[in-house]
């Protein structure tokens, strides 16, 4: 079942650019890392599943990339971006060869089932 997106014609002309420049740069850079990087983790200060996520990766003897973005006390509204282009409502964002695969519960199971080696592939 794909993800409900407003339509475009569904947003008024006069905010359309808004809407496509709302925190743009913020969605370029993780974009430009995602595909400079098979493994890119997205996350925030101060947040425990992001730490999880990078010592399981650190653990497994994967490189990766990491962005973080503000923490609980700021920058939620440009990292509300990232969750708007996702769909994905939590930090951390784990990539793996461009596809998220969930956060740092996901990316544990992927890592204990084998199934993270096949996605490096």
């Amino acid at each position: 079942m794909p993800r409900a997106i407003l339509e475009e014609t569904h947003i008024h002309a006069a905010i359309r650019d808004k809407v496509a420049q709302q925190h743009h740069d913020i969605v370029a850079e993780v974009s430009a890392a995602v595909e400079r990087n098979a493994v890119v983790v997205v996350g925030m200060g101060m947040n425990p599943m992001c730490k999880k996520a990078r010592k399981a990766l650190d653990a497994a003897g994967q490189a990766h990339a990491y962005l973080e973005y503000g923490n609980y006390f700021n920058t939620w509204r440009r990292r509300n971006a990232l969750k708007m282009w996702t769909g994905w409502a939590t930090f951390p964002m784990v990539f793996v060869k461009g596809t998220l695969v969930g956060g740092a519960q996901e990316l544990e199971a992927l890592l204990a089932s084998g199934a993270f080696k096949t996605l490096l592939k």
